[in-house]
């Protein structure tokens, strides 16, 4: 059986994202493991406390020989635009997270409002990063 257990971002800062993920979302650091012998890369990853087997890696954009610099550069292009990678978080009630996360410094984009698929919100991180935050209707869940 295939079940998914990581999904990344691209981050400018892995210590400001991990700040944002933690204390402002309230995520969980997952790993945070820094490979000297691969040049001092740092797997870092978080996700939610009510979901041990899934992650979110805050992975720093590479240089040279991983990505060269052309492409890094359309990587922070797109982050920028806020379409290099998008998370979709869900609760059973989007008004009182939209206060809570307000009240702990996110900054919105989108307040909630009601969709055909439920009650729907949007915010950004640090480095760009488009997160969706909704309430799915019950009459959507478990649709195919």
């Amino acid at each position: 059986m295939i079940k998914l257990s990581t999904a990344q971002l691209w981050v400018h800062d892995q210590d400001e994202a991990l700040g944002f993920y933690t204390k402002k979302l309230g995520m969980e650091v997952r790993s945070d493991v820094t490979l000297p012998e691969m040049g001092n890369f740092r797997w870092l990853t978080v996700g939610p406390a009510s979901q041990p087997d899934i992650a979110i890696t805050l992975m720093a954009i590479p240089g040279p020989p991983v990505m060269d610099s052309d492409t890094a550069e359309q990587v922070r292009t797109l982050m920028a635009k806020g379409f290099a990678g998008t998370i979709f978080l869900t609760t059973d009630d989007v008004r009182s997270e939209y206060e809570q996360l307000k009240a702990h410094g996110v900054e919105f984009s989108e307040e909630p409002e009601e969709r055909p698929y439920g009650i729907d919100s949007g915010f950004r991180d640090p480095s760009g990063n488009s997160i969706r935050l909704t309430q799915v209707n019950e009459a959507v869940v478990g649709t195919t």
